[in-house]
């Protein structure tokens, strides 16, 4: 076992905190304990529900037992040290959430034996949510169902128990390390139904660091369990400091009422304070940011989704009704609706969106090609996503392909960069494919240098045509290939052009012609 740091409860008594290995194992340990009992996609909740409690109580302890120390040292007498550790304004500076007595951690433990262990988690929970607005609405409250084996759910309790985040180092990253790599374990273990709200991480990624989202707003309206919004203010820690994480406001959007649970726990849980909407709803009927003008729109909608709420009056179809038979171009056109005048998006879909001619969305795909809104294609590799066996893309549109004046981007209007990376990425196991860090920076800067970007600046990047990598193709040139955005059509010309029948022939009579000379 790695070493622990030592420190103590509010009672003064040591408890360790756990490395980042010994907190995923234990709480993947505790999941073992519901399987059976209820559904997969159940049981995330209950063990999501549970690490988020677990956290927030440990880091309130932690502090409590750091203000009894520090009240000690002032001289305080011990009847006041316990009526400032109650006091809620004393932690206002140093916590992002109240915890309730009711609600800590080693009240529950030390009430287990003699309560319904459902009945505490839940008053536990409505506790949390009631003292905190942030979370209002989103913690799960089904610990005392009937279908819910008590025993097992003690047992729970105690596995989650040995996971300690008090003392270790940047406590709210480690649960946000946590946290995303059960939503993933999770996401495997559902199988397709997991696809609705997780979006593989190196997914993610390329899409952020192709847009680079340094400041403004974004916007997903699929949002899932959060990834993208989480990913971009990352992004902007990252690139420009944890001072600047609140240059991005982030709004999100997500139909399923357990799916924006998790994405708004997810969001406080790495202190992002996101829009989410008071409720969820399904974007295309009930669209929660009406008004919303985004600089960034990032998504990954669900694929090739039929019967959806489809208003052939509806105001965004600018370029097409889609069809009811496939609500890609919906995806798109809602996109393109949410930019604001200078706004880019990245949306992923699957691949039958870059050449369908079905139901009118060949036109519509021409329509959005003359509007010079299309960027950027990127066909990705295969197997990226574990819960879909359809091929996918990344679609880039624009508002702005100018230079924008003071922003001295290169001039890209009337032209589209296709990406081919079908050949990129490695396997991690027999069904999943991921995309190495080379990878991500390979396709992000082709687009960076192609756009001209002050980061592309900066690393002296310069754009240029690559065969079978990537191609810049004028809008005559896209007409000529029927509007199809396959990139394999463009990257691959000049590959077929050297390879052509004529070509070789060519070659092959220069060929001889040198031989000739050489024997005389």
């Amino acid at each position: 076992m790695a070493s622990h740091e030592r420190t103590t409860t509010d009672r003064g008594e040591p408890f360790n905190a756990s490395s980042r290995q010994e907190i995923r194992g234990i709480l993947w340990k505790a999941t073992d304990k519901l399987r059976g009992s209820v559904d997969a996609a159940e049981y995330k909740e209950f063990v999501l529900g549970l690490i988020f409690l677990k956290y927030v109580s440990d880091s309130f302890e932690q502090r409590q037992s750091e203000l009894a120390e520090e009240l000690a040292v002032d001289g305080l007498p011990e009847d006041g040290i316990g009526e400032v550790l109650e006091d809620r304004e004393a932690y206002r500076d140093a916590l992002a959430f109240w915890v309730p007595k009711n609600a800590r951690w080693s009240w529950i433990a030390a009430h287990a034996g003699s309560q319904s262990v459902g009945k505490l988690l839940n008053e536990a929970m409505d506790s949390v949510m009631r003292e905190n607005e942030a979370l209002a609405g989103v913690l799960p409250r089904i610990f005392d169902s009937k279908r819910i084996d008590q025993g097992r759910l003690s047992d729970l309790v105690d596995i989650i128990g040995d996971a300690h985040f008090g003392g270790a180092d940047n406590p709210s990253d480690v649960l946000g390390e946590v946290y995303g790599y059960f939503l993933g374990n999770f996401a495997r273990a559902e199988g397709k139904r997991g696809g609705e709200y997780f979006t593989p991480q190196s997914v993610v990624q390329l899409l952020v660091q192709t847009l680079e989202p340094n400041e403004g707003r974004v916007y997903d309206p699929a949002c899932g369990s959060g990834g993208f919004l989480v990913e971009a203010s990352r992004f902007v820690e990252t690139r420009r400091g944890p001072s600047h994480r609140g240059d991005v406001s982030v709004f999100g959007q997500e139909i399923n009422e357990r799916t924006w649970r998790l994405a708004k726990m997810n969001l406080a849980i790495h202190g992002i304070d996101g829009n989410l909407a008071t409720r969820w709803g399904d974007t295309f009927a009930d669209d929660k940011h009406p008004d919303l003008k985004a600089d960034f729109v990032m998504s990954n909608p669900p694929f090739n989704i039929k019967d959806w709420a489809r208003d052939e009056s509806d105001a965004r179809w600018t370029y097409g009704v889609p069809p009811r038979s496939n609500a890609n171009y919906a995806w798109l056109q809602h996109a393109v609706a949410k930019l604001g005048e200078r706004g880019t998006a990245g949306v992923v879909l699957a691949n039958g969106s870059m050449h369908s001619k079905s139901s009118g969305e060949g036109e519509i795909r021409s329509a959005m090609v003359e509007a010079d809104l299309v960027a950027s294609l990127i066909a990705l590799p295969a197997a990226l996503f574990r819960t879909t066996s359809i091929p996918a893309c990344l679609w880039i549109l624009t508002k702005d392909k100018s230079s924008q004046g003071a922003r001295q981007l290169e001039d890209r209007r009337g032209e589209v960069l296709f990406i081919d990376a079908r050949g990129m990425g490695e396997m991690v196991d027999r069904t999943e494919r991921i995309l190495t860090q080379a990878d991500l920076a390979r396709i992000a800067s082709a687009y960076q240098a192609w756009r001209g970007t002050p980061s592309a600046r900066q690393a002296g990047l310069a754009y240029e045509d690559k065969p079978g990598f990537c191609f810049s193709a004028d809008l005559e040139t896209v007409r000529q290939h029927g509007y199809m955005l396959t990139p394999g059509r463009y990257v691959d010309a000049e590959v077929a052009r050297r390879e052509s029948p004529r070509v070789v022939s060519d070659e092959l009579a220069a060929l001889t012609r040198d031989l000739y000379a050489l024997f005389d």
